[in-house]
């Protein structure tokens, strides 16, 4: 379908999708065996200077949104999903910084993200508090000119190859959520180390890990916005990035399923191509229908996004939901035209099925995402009464 892109977005799309084929597809296979982070392909990414797609002008970017930014996700995806994440993740690090930050802080973080000489990542989850975002222990207490950050991050993309980190912390137990604060947080501070990590089932190409605090100064003016707002923060930020996450899952998918359909007109079976058989036929264009209608949902979601308009959250969520939800459908059905080769390891299918998973968990598993939508959709409901 035309999606009318302009000129600029065309070529941002084309240059993703030249170093997915060129780059990082011969590649893939080998970083999800090894488990390790992609740092030559970061360098080609910063080299071509897609980091700063989604960053303004004035802080050394193209002055692009969510929608720019969700181009690069998609093609890199469908690659590799797992590669792809150093990209999108750095996205999800800065976007606090983008939307909270002070002028000073922007001066002095987006242009470093902007060039790709810096990593960002983003650090809410912990052991205790996943889709329960409110029950984070990690605390900052204010202590003269700085704040003294003590806890574990669990399950941090990035963590431990960024540079910057966008941290979410309890600065008053008594107030719940209302008590958390958003604090920027460098590589190599003082008390800030990193703990295990993680052996993953998929985008393995993407390290996670542990975030750990223990006696952490940094100054107060790391603060972001003020204090209490650290919800508010980790939920709009949310709100604008998981349409990052459905293009990752739109990327995969399609991955996969040029895969598939490449194999069906190669395959042979009674002396005829797969593809001329009904039952792989429907398949297809089955697969076909889910991608392109998670497309439609997702780029839409991402110029609504763009457009400035504040209440969001029901539409992000839909994205997240159907377009990961299409990628695991897509994938298995890719896995399953491609028989028992798509079974194994040398095929890429197999990898994008573990892959897939992935986005049906994290940025909000998707039950919370339908509990968001279902509460975005009675609020509605009760507003016209």
């Amino acid at each position: 379908m035309n999606y009318y892109l302009t000129e600029e977005q065309q070529m941002i799309k084309e240059l993703a999708a030249k170093i997915a084929d060129e780059k990082i597809k011969p590649v893939a296979l080998k970083y999800d065996e090894e488990g390790t982070f992609p740092h030559d392909i970061v360098k080609i990414l910063a080299d071509s200077d897609l980091f700063g797609v989604y960053i303004g002008e004035e802080y050394g970017g193209f002055g692009g949104g969510i929608f720019e930014m969700a181009l690069v996700v998609e093609e890199l995806s469908r690659a590799c999903g797992g590669i792809s994440l150093a990209f999108a993740a750095s996205g999800l690090g800065a976007f606090p910084i983008i939307l909270y930050g002070t002028e000073e802080h922007k001066q002095k973080y987006l242009p470093d993200i902007a060039s790709g000489a810096k990593l960002a990542a983003f650090g809410l989850t912990e052991a205790n508090a996943g889709s329960d975002a409110a029950g984070i222990q990690t605390t900052a207490v204010l202590d003269g000119d700085e704040y003294v950050l003590n806890g574990t991050k669990q399950w941090i993309t990035n963590g431990g190859e960024a540079e910057i980190y966008t941290v979410i912390a309890c600065t008053n137990r008594a107030k719940g959520a209302r008590g958390f604060s958003a604090f920027i947080v460098e590589k190599g501070t003082p008390g800030f180390s990193f703990g295990k990590k993680e052996n993953k089932m998929g985008i393995r190409a993407s390290v996670t890990s542990e975030l750990v605090f223990e006696d952490c100064r940094i100054p107060k003016e790391n603060l972001l916005s003020r204090e209490g707002m650290g919800f508010i923060v980790a939920m709009k930020t949310l709100d604008r990035t998981r349409p990052g996450v459905a293009a990752q899952a739109l990327g995969i998918a399609q991955g996969a399923f040029d895969e598939a359909l490449k194999y069906s007109g190669e395959r042979v079976q009674f002396n005829k191509p797969i593809s001329s058989f009904q039952a792989i036929q429907h398949m297809l264009a089955d697969m076909a229908i889910q991608i392109e209608a998670a497309r439609c949902l997702v780029y839409q979601t991402c110029r609504l996004v763009d457009s400035g308009e504040k209440s969001i959250s029901k539409e992000s969520a839909m994205s997240k939901v159907f377009a990961s939800d299409t990628a695991m459908k897509v994938t298995i059905d890719a896995v399953q035209v491609m028989g028992g080769y798509g079974y194994m390891k040398e095929y890429p299918v197999e990898k994008m099925m573990r892959d897939a998973k992935i986005t049906q968990i994290y940025e909000g598993t998707n039950q919370i995402q339908r509990n968001v939508i279902a509460l975005e959709l009675i609020k509605g409901l009760k507003t016209k009464k």
